[in-house]
């Protein structure tokens, strides 16, 4: 009998995801704060990679203290641009903010996966994608943000790269689902070796 899979996120995104791969699981919200532990990583010189992979677990480990019978699948993205790890806009003026900040600039996108068991981590995974966007016009910025707000809060960047965000770009490396939040060829490998999928 294949155990129980649960995401413990509240993405659209990668409930889409694993939706669309036919995988079979149940949400649930992690209670964890997220911003107050992102903070206290950073003040104590974790670098992107490891706040992602911390935050993932945090989830993970939180909702599987609650179900010890099942695999729990935490996620989390963390944006770098420069030096700066940039958090989740709240409001119309902050994803300006945002946008404007990577307008032609490079950054990066770290989406970070961990399965827990029982309460305590049993895998973990960090896939990186590379994102060049290009120069847009306010003009473009203002249309962009009038057809996609608010959905674009949920994301990092701002934007979501199956939808009309695929437009800021100038040349992307990486996993289309790395961007989208979930290394899911490796999350897919992973439950098959825990028996969550049929192998």
């Amino acid at each position: 009998m294949t155990p129980p899979l649960i995401l413990a996120s509240t993405s659209s995104s990668r409930r889409m995801m694993l939706d669309a791969a036919g995988v079979t699981f149940s949400a649930v919200a992690p209670n964890v704060d997220e911003t107050m532990l992102q903070q206290s990583l950073t003040r104590d010189g974790a670098g992107p990679g490891l706040v992602a992979e911390r935050l993932a677990e945090a989830k993970a480990t939180a909702v599987s203290e609650n179900f010890p019978g099942a695999l729990v699948l935490g996620g989390d993205q963390v944006l770098v641009c420069g030096n700066h790890i940039f958090n989740k806009a709240v409001d119309a003026s902050e994803a300006r903010k945002t946008l404007l900040a990577l307008n032609g600039a490079d950054h990066e996108l770290i989406s970070a996966a961990v399965l827990a068991r029982g309460g305590k981590p049993v895998w973990r995974h960090t896939d990186t994608a590379r994102l060049r966007m290009r120069n847009f016009s306010d003009a473009f910025l203002d249309e962009y943000l009038a057809a996609e707000l608010p959905d674009i809060l949920g994301s990092v960047g701002c934007y979501r790269i199956e939808g009309r965000g695929a437009q800021l770009f100038a040349s992307i490396e990486g996993d289309q689902f790395c961007i989208r939040g979930l290394p899911l060829i490796a999350v897919l490998e992973a439950l098959r070796q825990f028996g969550a999928l049929v192998r």
